[in-house]
């Protein structure tokens, strides 16, 4: 004998299923913890301050006239 299925709870399962292995999808893509992004951003700025630091002019500001 097949065992019976409740289509409604079945179709509610699947789509959870689905919605927690897109999510474990994005996490892996996208997922970064505050302590890495502010590493990052810290780098950035340090390597931004080193670059403007070793430009041969230094930008000027616009004329007030």
């Amino acid at each position: 004998m097949a065992d019976i299925v409740n289509l409604r709870q079945a179709r509610k399962r699947k789509a959870r299923d689905d919605k927690a292995q897109t999510a474990s999808h994005n996490r892996a893509l996208h997922g970064r913890t505050k302590a890495e992004k502010e590493r990052d951003r810290l780098i950035a700025d340090k390597s931004e301050r080193f670059v403007a630091g070793h430009r041969r002019e230094k930008p000027t500001l616009p004329d007030d006239q």
